[in-house]
């Protein structure tokens, strides 16, 4: 057995472009040396993605079962017996019924801790539903499998972290749908995910506003003032270290993201659209608040390009390599924890300790 970390890869949608940058992704060595991937789909269909691709010297070693893996290959698991028909770029049931057996399976193993984190290929939110899949997205379902309370879709790159206060609703529910329990919520999760994810020791986090300008004192708006600004300060007097609102539009637009370890938006798009202008092709999307590790690649399934040999692997391997690193991070916290208790040192930094020294 090795104690090498084992990184789950549910395939996504097998039309789009998901085992192709897979595929793309593995066939870089390097990565064996950090983790045992392990790939939940069937030979068959990564055959016929390996073929288009020209990858003849690339081969999975099929397993039975996440224990069997290989560390020094990429591994197999078939999670069907039947032939599957591809359909390249095109958006059909056969697409969302087989990315779902794959991640059915691979959160399976995830959940019993067979594999230690799980990277998802994109799915099509529309496809994939079904009696068991009914969901807006990955992250909604695996909070419920997870059996977290609550869950952060936290962006993360080298240059900028963006978590968001909404995630997959509809714009029109985003006012509605803002208080300032969630906000609060949200900040302690991005913190306590800086610290233990990240080893940042002191994160400064960055609160965008609501409304335009953040509301112009009131004049477009007032939850600025009535939700988002209470919030800021029920979390910083708890020892959150964070500021705002910011308007969104001049907080971008003048680089002041870099001042600080992450940004809190309040909604999808607000938070989606900077994050994938400054770090498409090398942000990842993960699931923080969870007592399990899920990242993602920052794009969609792409069937504008499926097929044609050019989507780029970049965002999909920064992904596995992010979930390594979250899980070594982890590790390394529950050890040195551990050697803290038996020595009777202090454990963890409190709220009131955090405060003080930001003051």
């Amino acid at each position: 057995m090795s104690s090498k970390i084992k990184i789950g890869i549910s395939i996504g949608d097998v039309n789009g472009i998901g085992l192709e940058v897979i595929l793309k992704a593995l066939a870089n060595q390097s990565i064996l040396d950090y983790c045992t991937p392990i790939v939940y789909g069937h030979t068959k269909v990564a055959s016929y993605h390996r073929k288009a691709l020209g990858l003849g010297d690339f081969s999975f070693n099929v397993i039975n079962q996440a224990a069997e893996a290989n560390p020094k290959k990429a591994n197999m698991i078939n999670c069907w017996e039947e032939d599957v028909k591809i359909e390249l770029g095109v958006a059909n049931e056969t697409g969302g019924k087989y990315a779902l057996l794959s991640l059915e399976k691979a959160t399976e193993d995830l959940v019993n801790g067979n594999i230690d984190a799980l990277v998802t290929a994109p799915i099509n939110k529309h496809n994939i539903q079904s009696d068991t899949f009914k969901f807006p997205g990955h992250t909604e379902y695996l909070q419920e499998r997870s059996g977290a309370s609550d869950v952060l879709m936290f962006l993360v790159s080298e240059d900028i972290r963006v978590g968001v206060v909404t995630g997959h609703i509809p714009i029109s529910e985003v006012a509605q749908s803002i208080t300032k329990e969630k906000i609060v919520k949200k900040l302690v999760m991005i913190n306590e995910s800086l610290k233990k994810d990240f080893w940042i020791e002191k994160p400064k986090i960055a609160v965008l506003g609501l409304n335009p300008h953040a509301g112009d004192n009131g004049l477009l708006g007032t939850e600025e003032q009535t939700v988002i600004m209470p919030a800021i300060q029920e979390a910083f007097d708890s020892g959150v270290i964070c500021f705002g609102p910011y308007p969104a539009d001049g907080f971008f637009g003048k680089g002041s993201y870099k001042q600080f370890d992450a940004v809190l938006a309040m909604y999808h798009d607000q938070g989606l659209i900077p994050f994938k202008t400054i770090a498409f092709g090398n942000g990842v999307n993960y699931t923080a608040g969870m007592k399990f590790v899920r990242t993602s690649p920052d794009h969609g399934t792409g069937y504008d390009i499926a097929g044609k040999n050019i989507a780029d692997p970049s965002s999909f391997i920064e992904a596995i390599f992010a979930a390594t690193h979250i899980v070594n991070h982890r590790r390394e916290q529950e050890s040195l924890l551990s050697n803290q208790l038996r020595s009777g040192g202090k454990i963890i930094e409190t709220a009131a300790d955090v405060k003080d020294d930001a003051n």
